[in-house]
């Protein structure tokens, strides 16, 4: 059923109430009165609004409404209906795509996949994220120029050759897939496609209540550039998450999280200095990331003392 399925006995309700409002005037006013017309177009912008206050409230209910708890954190969540099942069928009809897209996946027998492998395994069985309860596979990609790595939904995570090889030992990879891992322990796809959801609704209830003849498009354009800055803020508090559900996680297996700054400082230099205002950017400031791992370091004082940096990579 489609996720706006729930809408049609509104919308009709909605359209029924206008095509009522209209003969009701009609009939009372005449059709060649001015002062009929204005009535009409009064009532057709109060109705107009009253429909985009009514999709606006569905879309919030629905979203508050459907929440689940998280496995491995107990954090309450909004995912709406996807299941983990779901995600990581999502995420396994994703991976050749986006493996295809950074020149493939390099061989599982090729020492330094294997190392990518390995090095990821040791990260989820010794940390939150074994409560989760997805399949995890990590995979190294060919492409030498684009420094990156992601994760899909349901535990399928990669990493660049082009990344991979500005790294220097195991405790900086163990940031990199500990990040990454931290993505799909926190069901942040399913999250941002729920948010996604609420957006989408919020654009169409504004759009609706503040279309007119004059300017039919400008309400739903504000409203659309409204929603994609939240979302923008929502992405970079899912990437402030990640780096600390990371350091867990590299603290839990053993690795020296302090290796999580070198990997930051890293992504500076692969930006080449190139910079954009941080509110309109999915990630945050490097230079801010590695305040927050600071503070974290803090806060937590005796994590980095029996912590190893792991074997050299190279």
């Amino acid at each position: 059923m489609s996720q706006f399925e729930f809408l049609k006995p509104i919308l009709a309700l909605a359209q029924e109430s206008v095509a009522c409002y209209r003969r009701r005037t009609m009939s009372i006013f005449g059709s060649g009165s001015g002062y009929s017309g204005q009535r009409r177009g009064w009532g057709g912008g109060g109705l107009r609004i009253i429909i985009g206050i009514i999709i606006v409230l569905v879309g919030v209910i629905g979203y508050y409404s459907k929440t689940s708890v998280n496995p491995a954190t107990g954090e309450k969540q909004h995912v709406g209906n996807i299941t983990p099942d779901q995600e990581s069928q999502l995420g396994l009809q994703a991976a050749p795509e986006m493996s295809a897209q950074m020149g493939g996946e390099e061989s599982p027998q090729s020492p330094d996949s294997q190392t990518v492998e390995r090095v990821g395994q040791n990260l989820v069985s010794h940390s939150v994220a074994s409560k989760s309860p997805y399949k995890y596979d990590f995979h190294l990609l060919r492409d030498p120029n684009t420094v990156n790595a992601f994760a899909l939904p349901g535990g399928q995570v990669f990493i660049t050759r082009a990344l991979y090889d500005k790294l220097s030992d195991e405790a900086m990879l163990s940031g990199v897939l500990g990040h990454e891992i931290g993505h799909v322990v926190d069901r942040h796809s399913a999250q941002q496609m729920a948010k996604g959801q609420l957006g989408q609704m919020v654009v169409s209830g504004v759009a609706v209540a503040t279309s007119d003849r004059d300017h039919p498009y400008a309400g739903a354009m504000i409203a659309s550039l409204v929603n994609n800055t939240i979302q923008l803020r929502h992405s970079r508090q899912d990437e402030s998450q990640a780096d600390e559900l990371g350091l867990r996680i590299m603290t839990e297996s053993g690795f020296d999280p302090r290796a999580m700054i070198d990997v930051m400082k890293v992504l500076q230099e692969s930006s080449g200095g190139r910079k954009q205002p941080e509110f309109l950017s999915t990630h945050p400031d490097p230079g801010n990331r590695i305040e927050a791992i600071e503070q974290w370091l803090k806060e937590h004082p005796d994590q980095a003392k029996t912590m190893t940096r792991g074997r050299p990579l190279r």
